[in-house]
């Protein structure tokens, strides 16, 4: 994907994107950071085309985004989105099910091609034995869990997710990137993703992209983009960076 010169205006009065150039790696985990307020879940909904900019475009496969179709797009990339709300009355399967929507029409479903697709997200995200169970009934990182296996039944080239890990616990946080390392690394998922905790992006990104102000400010390699001058210039941070044999490079914050 290559986005070119985007702008994104915010209020009239500013702009929110300002001219912002960059492409996201086939294959990679690119993961968006930057402070509250800089433009990355902005820069996300350009990407999916849930926002359309002022000016500048964004390509897929050398194809302007505003040329696909919606299902010809959704079949591409897919989002999930930081918080979304729960239907009631609704099992994780039938919801799973609606990311099959773009792979049928009035005239064409391939059942047995569902049923494979939604076997395949709910194995992918651990949910086969709660398949029938109610979405109100689950835990915050299960849910988050079956809007990704939604996500997955589109079989789109592209996984996005907007700040995925707000509002759930530690535990759940690393279970969820763990399962975005997973989609990556062994069904070769393109994931795009928008973070808070600098560790883990460090840990769990090929490619980061930091962002201030509505500019990208560095991006590359973790260890090359997130040094203790640009979390200084960027965040107002002192911070410290050490090295463990387990978790690879990390950060500690020491104070402003």
């Amino acid at each position: 994907m290559e986005i070119q010169d985007i702008i994104v205006s915010h209020d009239n009065t500013r702009n929110h994107l300002d001219g912002v150039t960059t492409a996201i790696q086939k294959g990679k985990v690119t993961t968006i950071i930057g402070p509250n307020g800089c433009g990355k879940s902005t820069l996300l909904s350009v990407m999916s085309r849930n926002n359309m900019p002022k000016s500048g475009h964004v390509s897929l496969e050398n194809k302007d985004l505003v040329h696909y179709k919606s299902k010809e797009f959704a079949k591409k990339l897919a989002i999930v989105y930081q918080q979304n709300d729960v239907p009631k009355d609704l099992t994780i399967e039938k919801l799973v099910s609606f990311g099959r929507l773009p792979h049928n029409t009035m005239l064409k479903r391939n059942q047995e091609e569902d049923a494979k697709a939604i076997d395949w997200a709910l194995a992918c995200t651990n949910l086969l034995e709660k398949r029938n169970n109610d979405l109100e009934a689950l835990s915050g990182g299960e849910r988050q869990r079956v809007w990704i296996a939604m996500a997955l039944a589109q079989q789109s080239e592209i996984l996005c997710l907007d700040e995925p890990t707000t509002y759930l616990d530690i535990y759940y946080q690393l279970e969820l990137l763990e399962l975005v390392k997973t989609l990556n690394e062994e069904h070769d998922l393109t994931i795009i993703m928008v973070l808070h905790d600098i560790n883990q992006a460090i840990r769990y990104s090929d490619h980061i992209i930091l962002m201030n102000a509505g500019h990208i400010v560095a991006e590359g390699v973790p260890r090359h983009v997130i040094t203790k001058e640009v979390i200084k210039e960027v965040y107002g941070v002192e911070a410290i960076f050490n090295e463990d044999e387990q978790l690879g490079l990390y950060m500690v914050p020491l104070g402003i």
